[in-house]
């Protein structure tokens, strides 16, 4: 597991799902992180900040436009406070090569974080959805690393329709699938946190921003759900991240408001 120390003020994000359809959503996310750059210490952005990753060499040779300029913000916030990019189940492609050219940092999932909120247990939250078994199947399969190397290896083309096809039949799997099956299980929420030894716990994943407090044998913790960012198609429009300092923990599940034109 990841250990990282992390001091001052600590915001996180995560589940922007930016592609080249959704530019409200992408730039209420840029106006975020120019406050980030602004009024944070560090950034961790938890998982699925794109709809799907296909490979670096997508993002680094000749992006499209939509891309070009998520690669360009993102750089500039890694120049400005540090920056770290965890997987989520759209973009655990993201590799070395990419956060090398962004000058920000990968985490592998879960990571426990020093704070100055104490200990906290990190992660993306599809790894704890253990009701939903057919999507634990498929996600053991592609994060196995001949499967990674094989996909990586194929042309560009044949990758952007492979994922087309893999998120078309995501979305048809998700009306026939539960609510309490697309959530994480409480099981495996406290068997992470008493293997982390933490009491604190945040996470993404499920769009079902909340505050959560359960008990882990016997004694209380607190689980974090962090919203999803969606301004295109939603209506009100859903974001915001989670700000960690020596105040506490505090969800704040809202699109940040414009700043106003100097």
């Amino acid at each position: 597991m990841n250990k990282i120390s992390i001091r001052g003020t600590l915001w996180i994000a995560s589940d922007i799902h930016l592609g080249e359809n959704v530019p409200r959503t992408a730039q209420a996310f840029y106006e975020f992180l120019a406050r980030a750059r602004r009024d944070a210490d560090a950034l961790i952005l938890c998982g699925d900040i794109f709809d799907a990753w296909i490979g670096d060499d997508h993002a680094l040779r000749r992006p499209p436009a939509w891309l070009a300029q998520a690669i360009e913000q993102l750089r500039a916030t890694a120049q400005a406070i540090p920056l770290w990019l965890a997987h989520g189940n759209r973009d655990f492609l993201m590799g070395p090569a990419l956060v090398q050219a962004l000058g920000a940092r990968l985490l592998t999932a879960p990571t426990h974080l020093d704070t100055d909120a104490g200990n906290i247990l990190l992660a993306h939250g599809d790894e704890y959805c253990t009701d939903d078994v057919h999507y634990q199947r498929f996600r053991r399969v592609v994060h196995t690393p001949w499967v990674q190397s094989v996909f990586l290896a194929l042309p560009l083309g044949l990758r952007r329709a492979i994922a087309r096809g893999a998120r078309a039949r995501s979305r048809q799997a998700r009306y026939r699938k539960t609510l309490r099956i697309m959530d994480v299980q409480p099981q495996a929420i406290e068997r992470a946190l008493r293997e982390a030894g933490c009491t604190q716990m945040i996470h993404g994943h499920t769009h079902r921003p909340a505050v959560h407090d359960i008990l882990v044998d016997g004694r209380a913790a607190r689980r974090y759900v962090l919203p999803d960012w969606e301004c295109d198609q939603a209506d009100p429009v859903r974001g915001g991240w989670i700000e960690v300092d020596a105040r506490g923990i505090r969800l704040i599940a809202q699109v940040p408001p414009r700043d106003p034109p100097d």
